[in-house]
This record gives C-alpha cells, sequence and structure tokens, in this order.
C-alpha cells in the first residue's frame, strides 16, 4: 500500500487525501471531488493549478500545456502530478457548483443495443447499462470505453444522451483509418456484446442560474455532447436563447437534423446553422447553410460573443480555432466550456 498525504485545495478550502500511486487530479474523482479538468493527459492545460507548498513531481506532459517557466513559477497540470508530501494548491479554474456536486465516477459494464452508420464515417454506438442497472451523468459529459482485448486501454467518447434515461446511451464515434476502437466498430463489436465504462467526465455541461444566450459549436463526431445538450434543454424548458453552428464538408456529412429541428422548436429561441467548408451541393431543405469553417460562420454572425456562453466539441484543430476567436472575442475564460480530446480518444 502506498503512502498518502493531504492536499488542501484554495481558495476553496477543500482537503482530500492522495496516494503516492495515483494522480492528484484521479484521487479527487475517486474522493468525489470534480476539478476542473479536460484531456486527461497532459496536453490541454484545463487543470493547471499552482502549487503553493509542499512536494509534487510532474510527468509525461506538453509543454503546451505547461511551459517551462510556468512549471519553474510552480504551475502543474493535476491530471500528471504525483504528490509525495503534504500539499497546499491553489486552484486557477473552478466551478463552486460542480465541486462537491457533481456524479460521482463509475464502473459500469454495458452491452451493445445498436451500431448504426449515421455518415460515411459517423457511427451511432448504443449501449444498455447491464451492472449498475442505471449510470449517473449530466448531459455534455463524457466517459471512458474500455477496448476490448486491449486490458488497460481506454477511449473516450461523449454521451449524446440525456439523464431522462439512465440505463441507454448513444455515442457518436467518428472512425479514422487505423483507429483502435473504430476498427472494432466495422469488425469486432457485435450487438449483444458487453462494453465497460468509467465515468462520467467533463464540465461542458449546462450550468443553473445562468441568462446568458448560449451558442453551441461543434464539428463532426462533436455533434455527441451539442445533441446531449440540445435534448436536455428540451426537457428542463431552457429559455436563454441558444445558437448551435455544426461544421462540416459537405451535405453528406449533416445528420440529426430532422432531430435537432424537433428539439428547436420546443426551445424560446433556438437557431441550427449548418458551416459547409467545401460543396454547397444537395443542400437539405429548410436548413439555414452557410459556406466556410464553422469559426468563421460564428466570426461573421457573433459580433457580441463575449455576451455569450460558448460551448466547443469537434477534432483538436476546431476547439483551436474556436478557442482563439473566443479569445479574439474578449469571451471570459468561466464562459467558455470545451472537452478537448487528443488525438487517441478520437479512434
Amino acid at each position: 500500500m502506498s503512502d498518502t498525504h493531504r492536499i488542501n485545495f484554495v481558495p476553496v478550502d477543500i482537503e482530500m487525501e492522495v496516494g503516492e500511486d495515483e494522480t492528484i487530479l484521479d484521487a479527487a474523482f475517486r474522493q468525489g471531488i470534480h476539478l476542473m479538468h479536460g484531456c486527461r493527459e497532459g496536453r490541454c492545460s484545463a487543470c493547471k493549478s499552482m502549487v503553493l507548498d509542499g512536494d509534487v513531481q510532474m510527468d509525461d506532459y506538453s509543454t503546451f500545456a505547461c511551459n517551462d517557466a510556468e512549471v519553474e513559477e510552480g504551475y502543474v497540470l493535476l491530471c500528471r502530478t504525483w504528490a509525495y508530501d503534504d500539499c497546499e494548491i491553489e486552484l486557477l479554474n473552478f466551478d463552486e457548483d460542480e465541486l462537491l456536486g457533481g456524479a460521482p465516477i463509475q464502473d459500469i459494464r454495458t452491452k451493445i443495443v445498436a451500431i448504426e452508420p449515421k455518415t460515411a464515417d459517423i457511427v451511432s454506438l448504443q449501449l444498455e447499462a447491464v451492472e449498475p442497472a442505471e449510470f449517473e451523468f449530466k448531459s455534455g459529459q463524457f466517459v471512458d470505453i474500455h477496448v476490448p482485448g486491449h486490458e488497460g486501454v481506454t477511449r473516450s467518447f461523449s454521451l449524446a444522451t440525456t439523464q431522462a434515461d439512465p440505463k441507454h446511451f448513444e455515442f457518436l464515434i467518428k472512425k479514422y483509418p487505423g483507429g483502435l476502437f473504430a476498427g472494432l466498430l466495422d469488425d469486432g463489436l457485435e450487438v449483444g456484446a458487453d462494453l465497460d465504462l468509467t465515468g462520467p467526465y467533463g464540465s461542458f455541461t449546462i450550468k443553473d442560474g445562468r441568462v446568458l444566450p448560449i451558442i453551441l459549436v461543434g464539428g463532426g463526431a462533436g455533434m455527441a455532447p451539442v445533441l446531449s445538450l440540445l435534448r436536455h434543454a428540451s426537457e428542463i424548458g431552457l429559455e436563454r436563447p441558444m445558437r448551435f453552428y455544426y461544421g462540416a464538408r459537405t451535405a453528406s456529412d449533416l445528420f440529426y437534423l430532422d432531430e435537432i429541428a424537433a428539439l428547436g422548436a420546443q426551445l424560446a429561441d433556438f437557431e441550427f446553422i449548418a458551416c459547409l467548408s467545401e460543396s454547397l451541393d444537395d443542400l437539405p431543405a429548410g436548413v439555414r447553410v452557410e459556406q466556410g469553417n464553422v469559426t468563421d460562420v460564428v466570426d461573421r454572425n457573433e459580433a457580441e460573443l463575449g455576451r455569450t456562453e460558448v460551448y466547443l466539441c469537434g477534432p483538436p484543430p476546431m476547439v483551436d480555432a474556436a478557442l482563439a476567436l473566443a479569445d479574439s472575442k474578449l469571451v471570459p475564460k468561466d464562459q467558455v466550456f470545451y472537452d478537448k480530446f487528443t488525438s487517441p480518444a478520437f479512434d
């Protein structure tokens, strides 16, 4: 059994224990403390914090997420940091409502009930909970799927469903050439087979008590968490204005248009804009379409982006471009939410 140490987080005044065989972020999850996080691989900086006191070690991280100068000052990425002493750590990004109010991390055994193609390269994977019989999560969160036949290997995917049906889950998965999990979708996974999940993770959730308009920006399989948010907004009768910009190459890459329209019709103020970067041929009827990369279309249409909450999910280059746009428009960082999966998590 490894040695354990105490971590005191400021300015929130929360204490927890951490073993020397687990990262600080994993220890927080284990104890029901939901710190801000994203990729959990040391690449996105969402969990960046400042060590004020104590001995820690940070391993295997990207200097783009935490550069050498920041490390010298005491900054760390909690997902890649081990504690070897009692520590005091200042959280730089946190949501007080989420810290102790999130759903607990769970291990869930499920069975596959459907595998359905939605476009040429996006598949709907639908699962049913077996043990436990229900799964607690918040709309917009993601889980780790344990890759069958590869012990200890997981891939992260966002849920497209909501807590309204805690027994059934849907994932929208983009198939990448050579992708480990994607390959199993074509040959290896069958209806009725078991899949193990761990989660939920992420803070891509609609926050209670806020009133600003919501801008949703998605691309590719980033449709999944945005669809989850739309389904949730429809269920609760959310009255905040919502705009959904979805980036794709051509009209053939668009899907779930009928459901998006039906969900939008139940909301007080909603509009969907399909952003096509290549061809404008064979456009679907009744859908607003603009040409260009999704971030360029947002830039053209959202002059007051700084007075909104922005939710981003899609391929890392899209998320990077959207974050740069949000920064240029002076959107406060606590009004921007995203889960930026690194490339292994996409396959």
